[in-house]
């Protein structure tokens, strides 16, 4: 497949968690391209998940001696792509220099692997800078969505929905109105002003209280809110970072941090998000057109989406295009 999305080539895509990549090599789909991902005692690798010798998927195949072993013929690669064996090869003849497999960059981070198809705008997902330790933490998902990663994405921004979609959790209808605010760009990074959202049960815990709402957007797919309400020092983060499949399907992960509730089960909260996946799913899934309009003329906008229309704004000037209509 060629990817004609130059915006999306140099970000960083998380495809796995840390925990589910153990001893086997792992496939996985980023922008539509197929990837095998393994580990070895070097750390994590990606390769195109296709052997140039019979183009089966490498995915298949085994890690042993700290090399990606083709189940095929046996031809075995090292981390840099090299092939360093090929069993049918008679011991007096070279390895054909063609013989190497197609390597991305592949780091690991957050408890992600991440993974670059093409040169890395930076070291690490921008992301990572903006995780702050100290806090209690728990991954959500990964979560399968049929949709495009910039649809999910402006979901997770989208305050106005929480009264209706999430009715008794996240909001209440009586209380629908959206005070106004504005959105600042600041080192790259889009953030929102307060916005205030009474809600029953903010978090899973019964509470109900009046949030406080601050979105961050990182990059095209990785974005943040951080809650606080007005009865209590609780901090409440949600990171949210998407995985494009395809243009019309994603995986969502999701790390959720707090201060508060530390003897609370994580299972509460894990529970808790599944359900709001499974009510928001109905929409983004549903939603027409299935690719995000960067064009703001296309769908009718209000003050209170202001961070959807920046958003919007800053994929159009990044050139975004995968999942973008």
């Amino acid at each position: 497949m060629t990817i004609l999305d130059h915006a999306m080539l140099p970000e960083w895509h998380p495809v796995l968690l840390s925990s589910a990549l153990t001893d086997q090599p792992i496939a996985v789909t980023v922008l539509g391209e197929k990837v095998a991902v393994f580990r070895t005692s070097q750390g994590v690798h990606a390769f195109k998940d296709l052997c140039i010798h019979r183009g089966v998927p490498l995915s298949l195949g085994k890690v042993s001696g700290d090399e990606l072993v083709c189940a095929y013929h046996g031809w075995s690669y090292n981390g840099c792509g090299t092939c360093t064996r090929i069993p049918s090869l008679p011991r007096d003849q070279a390895i054909p220099s063609k013989a190497k497999a197609f390597v991305y960059d592949c780091v690991e981070a957050l408890g992600l692997i991440w993974v670059c198809l093409g040169k890395p705008a930076a070291p690490l997902p921008p992301i990572a800078a903006h995780v702050p330790a100290g806090y209690k933490e728990v991954f959500m998902g990964p979560y399968a969505l049929q949709a495009a990663g910039p649809r999910i994405i402006e979901n997770f921004l989208d305050v106005s929905h929480l009264m209706f979609v999430h009715e008794g959790l996240l909001g209440d209808t009586a209380y629908a109105e959206v005070n106004d605010y504005h959105v600042i760009e600041e080192d790259g990074v889009l953030r929102s002003e307060e916005i205030v959202v009474y809600q029953p049960d903010a978090d899973g815990t019964g509470r109900g209280v009046n949030s406080r709402y601050v979105y961050e957007v990182f990059s095209p797919l990785c974005v943040s809110l951080t809650k606080r309400d007005d009865v209590s020092d609780h901090i409440f983060r949600l990171f949210l970072m998407v995985l494009p499949v395809t243009e019309q399907s994603s995986i969502a992960f999701m790390l959720k941090q707090r201060n508060y509730a530390y003897d609370e089960p994580d299972e509460v909260f894990v529970q808790f998000q599944d359900h709001l996946i499974e009510q928001d799913r109905r929409m983004v899934e549903n939603q027409k057109p299935e690719l995000l309009p960067l064009d703001l003329q296309a769908e009718l906008h209000l003050k209170c989406d202001r961070l959807s229309i920046a958003y919007r704004k800053k994929l159009r000037e990044l050139g975004v295009t995968f999942g973008t209509a």
